[in-house]
């Protein structure tokens, strides 16, 4: 289990690690989440009650402090950085809220989501305005070039969305092709949360590209770390089900791992677990099984600490300062968290 994979005494180091990331930009988050609060009001009620449904269910607010973080880490000494961090938040949400109609998903956050409360309908066109909103902000800070990194990184997160779709059920998906999937679905967007932050700062390409691949790299640690906590966390910690991506028949990375490893009546079980339109509870637990069997939540969280390494050697050409170290904790956060 991850609990003893990552020890019981890494976890309020980094719990703290994230704590102080907070608090370093609390008044600026504070500016952010009034803004979007501000940009969700609509007079058609159900807007802003769905929006704001989703928007309080709470979350690490990750991305948005990405954008922060990397503004101060830059230099910049403007105000462009709130309403970019706003719409990192409006750009992430609505995606949620499609992401949950595609899944089928019930729980998010340990909440109804707002599929189940309003319908798929309702939540297909309150993500909508969301990408609106978020486009508008982008407009108001007046670069141009921010607007190409977001609007580009909108299409890319839909596109790993799509290949993804395209990839349920299918054992043959290598890692390579998973790790593709990954970076376009959820890595994109935290690079973007913390590039556009270097082009307000104007700072070189050199500068620019550290803080891409920081997010970029941040996003691949997160998302392989998710993989692992589905099929090894707490559902009351993860705020969803446990073993939600085997039911929906994503191929994720314990199991694509699994899969590579496993003799001839392993392979048997995968391939008729994934053929179903349902798997059991029955087979959920012949799956964690395997996966403990050929220990591949360990490589998965290794792959992940690799990635979050990377993300912190990528800010080594900024001077050593209070925020780089934060950012680099956030890395360790990441990888040891334990919702």
């Amino acid at each position: 289990m991850i609990l003893g994979l990552l020890g019981t005494a890494e976890a309020p180091r980094t719990q703290n690690a994230f704590t102080r990331l907070e608090a370093l930009f609390a008044d600026d988050m504070s500016a952010v989440n009034a803004l979007i609060i501000e940009r969700m009001h609509s007079p058609v009620g159900m807007i802003p009650d769905l929006a704001a449904h989703l928007v309080s269910a709470g979350g690490k607010r990750l991305r948005p402090l990405i954008t922060l973080a990397s503004a101060r880490l830059a230099g910049y000494e403007g105000t462009a950085h709130i309403k970019l961090a706003a719409t990192v938040e409006f750009i992430h949400s609505a995606t949620l809220l499609h992401d949950d109609i595609v899944d089928h998903s019930t729980m998010r956050r340990g909440k109804p989501t707002a599929n189940t409360l309003w319908g798929n309908s309702a939540s297909v066109l309150v993500g909508d305005f969301l990408f609106a909103r978020a486009f508008s902000l982008m407009v108001e800070t007046g670069h141009l070039r921010v607007l190409g990194i977001l609007a580009g990184a909108s299409s890319i997160i839909a596109e790993g969305e799509v290949r993804q779709l395209a990839a349920i059920a299918n054992l043959d998906l290598d890692v390579k092709e998973y790790m593709q999937i990954i970076e376009a679905k959820t890595a994109e967007l935290f690079a973007s949360a913390a590039q556009v932050s270097a082009v307000i700062a104007g700072l070189d390409d050199t500068g620019e590209q550290a803080l891409a691949r920081y997010g970029r790299e941040l996003g691949l640690a997160f998302q392989l770390v998710d993989d692992a906590l589905d099929y090894s966390g707490s559902e009351a910690k993860l705020g969803k089900a446990v073993g939600d991506d085997f039911r929906e028949g994503k191929v994720t990375m314990p199991v694509a791992k699994a899969y590579a490893s496993a003799d001839a009546e392993e392979k048997t079980f995968w391939t008729d677990a994934f053929a179903k339109k349902q798997r059991s509870d029955a087979d959920m637990a012949h799956a964690l099984r395997l996966i403990d069997k050929h220990d591949t939540i360990k490589a998965t969280l290794s792959q992940a600490r690799e990635h979050a390494h990377n993300a912190q050697s990528a800010l080594q050409i900024f001077d050593d300062c209070e925020t780089r170290k934060a950012l680099c904790d956030l890395c360790d956060f990441v990888v040891e968290r334990v919702f």
